[in-house]
């Protein structure tokens, strides 16, 4: 069973999350750019739009051959309660029919289950077969900590049969 992560982190939470997975795993794993700049008050404030009204945006890779993997892991952070434009850009660009999609994504404060849902339905909608989804709380924690969540997620959902 050939299994990738794919993931967009801008903080360093979301990427303790999926090296994590993809050491317990044995799996490869690929990074997701923004190619647009978030940074900045003025920025984030309109990222957190272009969260809401569900924006693409350019993303790096812009091709992946993901043809020999059984199974995909696609996670990032929660923005204004959505996918983040980069999770959305993914999900809308690449080929993910007939595929196995586990999801994920990282919180501070937000309820996961909307923007879960959102990437479940779009996912869905392409002939993807999600077999699971978690969400990881990362307020007021450090990477060691986020590490430790995430490893017992593997076990409680038990991560290893996809």
């Amino acid at each position: 069973m050939n299994r990738i992560i794919l993931y967009y982190s801008d903080g360093g939470k979301t990427q303790q999350v999926a090296e994590t997975l993809a050491v317990n795993l044995r799996c490869d794993i690929c990074r997701i750019r923004d190619l647009k700049q978030r940074d900045g008050f003025k920025n984030r404030l309109t990222s957190t739009f272009d969260a809401f009204r569900e924006n693409k945006t350019e993303i790096y890779p812009p091709n992946l051959d993901l043809s020999e993997y059984d199974t995909i892991y696609i996670g990032g952070p929660i923005w204004a309660n959505n996918p983040s434009p980069a999770i959305i850009t993914l999900i809308d660009q690449y080929n993910f029919f007939g595929k196995d999609i586990v999801i994920f994504t990282t919180t501070s404060s937000s309820d996961s289950s909307a923007a879960l849902n959102k990437m479940d339905l779009k996912l869905r909608a392409r002939g993807a077969r999600v077999v699971q989804e978690f969400s990881i709380k990362t307020r007021d924690k450090n990477l060691e900590m986020i590490r430790r969540d995430t490893e017992k997620t593997i076990d409680q959902l038990d991560l290893e049969l996809y």
